[in-house]
């Protein structure tokens, strides 16, 4: 059992904490519920918290399915050598599935479908959540081709598993160019001469911003990955010391659509995942972390095109006095023939009615891009604007579109406190420490 300790010699160890909360004694917090203690001024101290409930939702490329299940009777043909799930590609593998009439694929979260350029592994893992039916078309290695239909409660092994998420900080974007530039960071060809910035990340409310030193997210740590019971598997590809990010994976059946889905970008569609991570604070170093602010946290601004360092906000630039919801009021619109809205909106959650644009809350990312692309001003929210020093002259730069949801990040975390605090959640110490390769 590790006890981890700080000058004050003031120390406890997760079994301590769960027990505590066992008994009804623990205090448990959000992230949020922290940062605004701190903003009103109030002293916390080791003894006024146990745990913090951390969350993120936003892109998180780095994400693949691994689906295994029955489409025909055994010997009904030898082996699949191409599947597409509407429409998507997978890998089929890792094990020879030869005369059993089952698949077992790997499906990328990236992979684009070959019918529709908007929809890709994203979409597909969200429509299977949601219990929709999928059809499966299957190329045997003789050269037949047949389809079948499924849905995921026919599909007995369905796990996600992440590569690459919830990274520490991530990037703002701007195009200095003249030229826009189709990229995964917009919906829509990114202008360039600094009109509009674009950027992803939660800020105070991130899980590793909370414990950079991975003090208790370890190999084997319980996490809530969109919605369904997961563990932490180590750190993810790109990850470093100094922007950590996390692998981990969960069983699909228990996840909520609400927290995934597919993001359409101008370079192809990409995916959405949510992680809501409790954080058991064991000494009070940790509080350093636990209590900064966005405004604290930095941000860099990059060239889109080099990646070159511009200038260093703070996440406080683009979510402090920022709306987390987009609002739409229907008697602003303007009918438009081509809405405008409908063409950039990269979840689909704007439609055409008889009187006009019909937007759906429950699809919505509140990435705001509606907003400056709205010409009747129907779509309301405040993005903000950052303040950067660029060649010489003093730039004023409009968010246009944002790569993180916060408010259902706050929801996530939300969800996990009650689900700490009623037992339904439980703490347990990591298997090991997360290290890196040097």
């Amino acid at each position: 059992m590790n006890r981890a300790s700080d000058n004050t010699g003031k120390c406890r160890t997760i079994p301590e904490i769960q027990a505590k909360i066992d008994a009804g004694d623990a205090v448990v917090l959000t992230a949020a519920e922290i940062s605004e203690r701190v903003r009103t001024g109030k002293e916390i101290r080791l003894e006024d918290v146990d745990v913090v409930t951390t969350a993120t939702r936003g892109i998180m490329s780095g994400t693949y399915a691994v689906l295994s299940f029955k489409v025909s009777e055994p010997d009904s043909f030898v082996k699949a050598s191409m599947v597409l799930l509407n429409g998507v590609p997978a890998v089929v593998g890792p094990c020879p599935n030869e005369r059993l009439g089952v698949l077992d694929l790997i499906v990328l979260g990236t992979a684009h479908s070959e019918s529709d350029s908007r929809y890709g592994g994203g979409h597909l893992f969200r429509e299977m959540v949601e219990g929709k039916t999928i059809t499966v078309d299957i190329t045997t290695s003789e050269g037949s081709i047949f389809s079948v239909e499924t849905r995921l409660s026919e599909i007995p092994f369905a796990r996600l598993c992440a590569t690459r998420h919830a990274f520490k900080n991530y990037r703002a974007f701007v195009n200095p160019g003249k030229e826009s530039i189709k990229t995964i960071f917009h919906a829509l060809p990114f202008e360039g001469e600094y009109r509009e910035m674009t950027f992803c990340g939660c800020g105070e409310l991130n899980p590793i911003e909370n414990d950079p030193k991975l003090e208790t997210i370890g190999i084997g740590t319980r996490v809530l990955l969109n919605g369904a019971e997961g563990f932490v598997t180590g750190s993810g590809t790109r990850s470093s010391p100094d922007n950590p990010n996390l692998t981990g994976f969960a069983d699909m059946h228990d996840m909520c659509p609400e927290y995934m889905g597919g993001f359409a970008t101008s370079a192809g569609p990409e995916i959405i995942n949510t992680w809501a991570v409790p954080i058991p604070i064991l000494h009070e170093g940790m509080l350093e972390n636990i209590l900064k602010l966005d405004r604290e946290i930095p941000l860099k601004l990059v060239d889109l095109a080099g990646r070159i360092p511009l200038c260093e906000i703070t996440y406080g630039d683009v979510w402090d006095n920022a709306d987390l919801n987009v609002k739409y009021e229907p008697e602003k619109c303007i009918n438009c023939r081509d809405c405008c809205v409908l063409e950039a909106c990269p979840m689909g959650a704007v439609s055409k009615g008889e009187n006009g644009a019909v937007h759906s809350q429950k699809i919505c990312f509140n990435c705001g891009l509606c907003v400056s692309r709205c010409k009747g001003e129907a779509f309301i929210a405040n993005l903000g604007s950052v303040k950067c020093t660029s060649g010489g002259c003093l730039r004023d730069i409009k968010v246009t579109l944002r790569q993180s949801d916060r408010s259902r990040a706050l929801k996530a975390a939300e969800e996990l406190k009650e689900k700490v605090l009623t037992g339904t959640f439980r703490l347990k110490e990591p298997v090991e420490k997360i290290s890196w390769r040097e």
